[in-house]
């Protein structure tokens, strides 16, 4: 199988390329003059590597910390179908029986290649900077609970977010580390003194930010807090930066300036998506509590008080959605949000060698869009998945 359009590679844009499958493997990249054999027919199509993402909690009406198994993979076929090859599904904070339910449920998706792992993004948190995570579910470090998580998963867990400040981190630090888990820093609270110490106290080996900004105070000049010190450690090449850069999470100046200061390489764009991506505005559920959606911006329910003044609670869109308005709005080069939404992620997961690029010997996990950014074919290991035609009837 050929492809032939706008070419996104790791590094560079191939203006006319083509890209040749063999079985579920890509076997060649290049521009189409180069090309040996029979090539297509030259299209207005931008071809992208399949996208990672590590932050999901859900879509398509399903929850991963909520709903079934079956539910659950609704969920996968709506990222899917918008260019989302390869997931983490993400937990939140919730009852301990209740954690480690869903950590095993998940796991049998893992187990037959539906996801690529696990984010659990709690307990462990700040009660200050809670956000829509459950306050009456957050518990300081309990090595207890993250080995029973961690059995139930059955190899499936590979991040969790904690908080420096949060009693028991160095404990819960290094179990993560001996059971190959990425560390998350996020939903925290503390001064930049206790965050350097706790990026610092866990060694080295991948690291990442939680939905860098959101979930922390903001960036003062006299106080800069986890903000500034995440944006050195990327800058020193020891963090990742997770950004929700929907345009309601984050400022569309501030997701170009974070491209800016530390490149595609240090960035991974998360949708954070609940259960009403791709849905209606509604009530729905993310975890213990209700969450109201309305033009599509998710908040946790309220009786009271102004309901635009509630915390944000995930998001609805896509990654592919994340693509699209880092190049089309923020300004963003094309390849470096390309790199933040694939082979970033995919290396910080430890699949850099075989997702996330468009390159010899990878998995045939491709995207094509059209000018807009809007999914035409999506390729999973070679196979076209019929969702999108689906979703665009």
């Amino acid at each position: 199988m050929r492809l032939r359009g706008r070419v996104v590679t790791a590094d560079a844009v191939i203006e006319d390329g083509v890209v040749v499958v063999d079985g579920d493997t890509i076997s060649w990249v290049g521009s189409a003059d180069a090309a040996l054999g029979e090539r297509p027919p030259a299209t207005d199509t931008t071809i992208l590597p399949g996208l990672v993402d590590l932050h999901c909690h859900g879509g398509a009406g399903a929850s991963f910390p909520d709903s079934g198994a079956e539910q659950m993979m609704d969920a996968v076929r709506h990222h899917r179908s918008h260019g989302t090859t390869t997931m983490l599904a993400s937990l939140v904070s919730a009852p301990p029986a209740r954690l480690v339910e869903q950590t095993a449920l998940l796991s049998e998706l893992y187990a037959a290649g539906d996801i690529a792992g696990i984010h659990v993004e709690g307990p462990f948190l700040s009660s200050v900077r809670c956000g829509a995570q459950d306050p009456t579910s957050l518990r300081p470090g309990d090595p207890g609970l993250l080995n029973d998580i961690l059995s139930a998963g059955r190899g499936a867990v590979r991040s969790m977010t904690l908080a420096p400040e949060v009693e028991g981190f160095a404990a819960i630090g290094r179990i993560l580390r001996e059971a190959g888990v990425v560390p998350s820093i996020g939903h925290t609270d503390a001064d930049a003194l206790r965050t350097r110490h706790g990026i610092d106290s866990l060694g080295s080996g991948p690291l990442s930010a939680t939905h860098l900004f959101n979930g922390m105070p903001p960036w003062h000049h006299r106080a800069p807090g986890p903000v500034s010190e995440c944006l050195a450690a990327a800058a020193r090449g020891q963090m990742i930066l997770e950004l929700i850069g929907d345009g309601v999470h984050l400022a569309d100046e501030t997701v170009r300036a974070v491209f800016d200061l530390v490149g595609g390489g240090r960035i991974a764009l998360v949708s954070d998506a609940m259960a009403a991506a791709g849905m209606s505005d509604g009530r729905y559920r993310l975890g213990p509590l209700d969450v109201t959606v309305r033009d599509s911006v998710a908040r946790l329910a309220s009786e009271e008080g102004d309901p635009d003044a509630q915390p944000i609670a995930g998001g609805t869109a896509t990654v592919l959605d994340l693509v699209r308005r880092a190049v089309l709005v923020a300004g963003v080069s094309v390849v470096e949000a390309v790199r933040a939404a694939s082979s970033t992620p995919a290396a910080l997961i430890g699949r850099g060698d075989t997702i996330g690029s468009l390159a010899p010997g990878f998995d045939a996990d491709i995207v094509v869009v059209d000018e807009k950014f809007e999914p035409l074919r999506v390729m999973r290991k070679g196979s076209d998945m019929q969702e999108v035609a689906s979703w665009r009837s």
